[in-house]
């Protein structure tokens, strides 16, 4: 086990995130008729609201609100319907939150008028793939940069699943995605990064990726891990359906704290938040172990 960094994430109009000391919950609030994990729940936009609103009194860090789904294999969104399904519940959550609330979007222009509605933090699946205007749009706005590793669109991801060694191609790749954002003008400070675990990526991927999650500390930036219901989690427990995969959830989350992410991104906030405190409890006392035998040496 490595020690996990400090990082002091800036943002817009607020203090800085700070990373490091304590793993932080995202928890996923998709304003959608058709996720994968939830099936529409907070697809009305007072529901969305109370939801987000629960989620921070159960132990939410950060509040990620999407408009688009990005299962594999689902259709891109109209940009006019992406804004009206998102602003008005971040203009209310903004209101009525004291966390940071992320954009879950890969457009330039969601995500500004994300920002401009209360968002200081730009989720991007792409990687600064998708909009060519999206990277400025982050650096002119302040906002931080979630930026995750993927391949191509959802309907066809899967075929450019093809891996010889997925912790190397994969690091390989984000390094790719820091030299997009360093062009495009954003801050290194600003950017933390994801895996992308199940975006072009088979179930035997994302494992092995979770089970090396520790060599992207290599990449000397903040780590975000979203394992949350993902379709590989059933290569051990089996078929289950996305809101049956929650303690396979637990499993993957604690690893996931064990293995240094400093942010998880999660559906069932109340319960994951516990188990981040439990794995947080288990690592640090790992870690004060380590340091004192260490000392001990010297």
């Amino acid at each position: 086990m490595i020690a996990r960094p400090f990082f002091s994430v800036p943002l817009p109009r607020r203090e800085p995130l700070l990373l490091g000391a304590r793993t932080l919950v995202m928890g996923i609030l998709n304003i959608t008729p058709d996720s994968f994990a939830d099936g529409g729940t907070h697809f009305n936009p007072t529901i969305a609201v109370e939801s987000g609103v629960r989620m921070v009194a159960d132990g939410a860090d950060i509040l990620d609100v999407g408009g688009e789904s990005t299962r594999p294999g689902a259709e891109p969104l109209d940009e006019r319907e992406e804004l009206r399904r998102v602003v008005p519940v971040i203009e209310e959550l903004a209101a009525r939150v004291t966390v940071p609330i992320s954009i879950d979007t890969y457009k330039a222009s969601v995500a500004r008028a994300a920002v401009r509605a209360g968002a200081t933090i730009v989720n991007d699946i792409s990687g600064l793939q998708y909009d060519a205007e999206l990277g400025r749009a982050i650096a002119q706005t302040g906002a931080a940069a979630i930026l995750m590793h993927t391949r191509g669109r959802s309907a066809g991801m899967y075929e450019l699943a093809v891996y010889d060694d997925v912790i190397t191609e994969v690091s390989a790749e984000l390094r790719t995605v820091l030299a997009r954002a360093a062009a495009a003008g954003i801050a290194a400070e600003s950017v933390i990064l994801d895996p992308g675990f199940g975006f072009a990526k088979k179930a035997e991927h994302s494992t092995a990726l979770l089970a090396q999650f520790d060599a992207l500390a290599k990449l000397e930036h903040p780590l975000l891990s979203g394992p949350s219901r993902k379709s590989f989690l059933k290569t051990a427990i089996g078929e289950r359906i996305p809101a049956e995969r929650d303690w396979a959830t637990a499993a993957a989350v604690t690893a996931s704290v064990l293995y240094g992410a400093h942010i998880v991104r999660v559906h069932a906030v109340r319960a994951m938040a516990d188990v981040v405190r439990v794995a947080d409890l288990i690592r640090d006392s790992r870690m004060k172990s380590w340091q004192s035998r260490c000392s001990v040496q010297q």
